[in-house]
């Protein structure tokens, strides 16, 4: 073949891969907004609040309280009033899973909105709203809507450029130190990658503080908001990224003579700075799952990193490029295995069970991921047993093809970047079934008589509940017998009666019992307190589906 005709050919291919890329990047774009879930939500799920969703209270509380499925940090609480004016609700107290908040105010009548917006362990903020009303319901408030959709497109965004910088960057400096050993192609690409990465990081933070605060995009350029940003775990990623990026950016522009020490310094900070934050590093046992994702973000770098330089020498300085893809070649297989290794456990504590890949976006998006890994580790099997001695042999078609194969390499990787980003929106089943097992709970208080009442799990299916009763003032209270009556009229379902067991330790349990719809039943307990009295009391509670 003429040098013109490859030229040609090298052209063709080259514009084909752009819009490969570009129909990759778009789908995996589109895919990330059908399987993101219409409002925030992330690991930390409300259990309980009060007042309960939709309660209508004779007097104004002095207090609210929000139970949640782990512990949170408040970022902001809202009181919307029945007018639509909000007051913010500062003065708040964390006991364990559950923030206690003060009333700042005698509430009037009318329907109010308690809005909440909290940052879980994972980093990543939730929100949602608990109406309540004071005497009668009334039209309800106004509340914002809880998703930004172009706010969450300029996150997905910065997250893939993140990793551009970071896999793509530092892992690319750490090859062109260590496997090209003085060889300098693909150094502007590197450089051009950690540049990327550069600006993403600083942005993303910014991003994160508009998500956990819910606050438009206009708004990037306030102080609060990048403080905001930085007080969530996200923040410890994104300094230990820029740290892992300009130790990167120095073995390519620095001394030659700390070249490796830095681009393996930038190495071990990819991995760091995934294990800061994140679904996976915030899964228990973190520590097991941290010291997983730093290994399963090393090797990713170490793969991904070495491709742009490793194509771009042999494509240019074939001669040059032999040793680099020898010592490649061999470092690659044990890095395969450790990633396989690493991201095998990671998705079985994710995900937990098969049937959660269909029912979950999480899955699903881990489906996809999937099979791009499937064609990923096929094409990179070929390369390895078929065309890299071949290569290293000189001959110049063979480089050519390996040339091409490492360019879809390239695409497909950056195809599982944008599967990964979109990650970010969706709780994985770990969280969901965490969420899923909490107890739905009641606090029912009458003068005659109280009661604790539970029911596990807090969702529709066979249910256990218990009740811990008392008299009207906390003292103690011996009932002869026990019995609980589940009613939901407006779903057509006549009262379910279970008569509760005594326990040792003085509580009554029901176990033969199954919630069939989600919604909101009465619970009544009626309490024998004697062969001539018998107390009725009852309050709303809310079952999940």
């Amino acid at each position: 073949m003429s040098l013109a005709s490859f030229r040609w050919t090298t052209c063709r291919f080259g514009k084909r891969a752009g819009w490969l890329a570009i129909g990759l990047l778009a789908a995996i774009m589109l895919l990330a907004v059908i399987t993101a879930p219409n409002q925030a939500f992330a690991h930390a799920a409300l259990v309980t609040a009060d007042p309960a969703d939709g309660t209508v209270l004779a007097q104004s509380p002095a207090h609210f309280s929000l139970t949640f499925s782990e512990p949170v940090s408040p970022l902001v609480l809202t009181l919307v009033r029945p007018d639509g004016t909000a007051v913010p609700l500062t003065s708040f107290r964390l006991n364990g899973q559950t923030v206690e908040i003060d009333n700042p105010q005698t509430l009037g009548s009318g329907t109010h909105v308690l809005s909440w917006r909290v940052i879980s362990a994972d980093g990543h903020p939730v929100g949602g709203s608990v109406l309540f009303s004071i005497g009668a319901p009334s039209a309800e408030p106004a509340v914002p809507e809880a998703v930004d959709r172009g706010l969450r497109s300029a996150i997905w965004i910065g997250k893939v450029f993140l990793y551009v910088g970071l896999f793509l960057g530092v892992g690319g400096a750490f090859a062109i130190a260590w496997l090209a050993k003085g060889g300098r192609s693909g150094q502007r690409f590197v450089i051009a990658a950690i540049l990327c990465g550069l600006v993403a990081a600083p942005l993303s933070l910014g991003l994160q503080g508009l998500d956990a605060l819910g606050a438009p995009l206009v708004r990037l350029a306030q102080p609060g908001v990048w403080q905001a940003g930085l007080g969530t775990s996200l923040g410890w990623t994104v300094l230990v990224a820029l740290v892992a990026l300009g130790l990167g950016l120095l073995s390519l522009v620095g001394p030659r003579g700390g070249a490796k020490l830095s681009a393996l310094a930038g190495l071990a900070g990819v991995g760091a700075a995934l294990a800061a934050s994140g679904h996976a590093s915030a899964a228990e046992p973190q520590w097991l799952t941290r010291p997983m994702v730093f290994l399963h973000g090393a090797g990713i770098a170490f793969w991904a990193g070495a491709l742009a330089p490793l194509g771009l020498a042999i494509r240019w300085k074939p001669v040059e490029a032999a040793p680099f893809l020898r010592r490649f070649s061999q470092a690659i297989l044990p890095v395969v295995a450790m990633l396989a290794a690493t991201g095998i456990v990671l998705a079985i504590i994710q995900v937990q069970a098969p049937a959660a890949l269909l029912e979950t976006a999480y899955g699903r998006l881990l489906l996809v991921k999937l099979a791009l890994l499937f064609f990923l580790f096929t094409l990179a099997a070929t390369n390895r047993w078929k065309l890299t001695a071949p290569a290293e042999a000189g001959e110049t078609e063979v480089q050519r093809r390996l040339v091409r194969s490492i360019g879809v390499e390239m695409l497909i990787i950056l195809a599982i970047f944008g599967v990964a980003a979109g990650w970010r929106f969706t709780p994985p089943p770990r969280a969901l079934a965490i969420a899923a097992a909490q107890l739905a709970s009641i606090h029912i208080h009458t003068p005659k008589a109280m009661a604790d009442l539970s029911i596990t799990p807090g969702h529709v299916g066979p249910v256990a509940a218990s009740i811990v009763i008392m008299t009207g003032d906390f003292g103690p209270l011996d009932a002869e017998q026990v019995t609980l009556v589940l009613s939901k009229p407006d779903a057509g379902i006549e009262p379910i009666k279970r008569a509760a067991t005594k326990r040792g330790d003085g509580t009554w349990r029901v176990d033969d019992l199954v919630v069939p719809v989600p919604g909101r039943w009465t619970a009544r307990l009626d309490i024998l307190v004697s062969d001539f009295e018998i107390v009725k009391i009852e309050a709303p509670i809310d079952i999940r589906r």
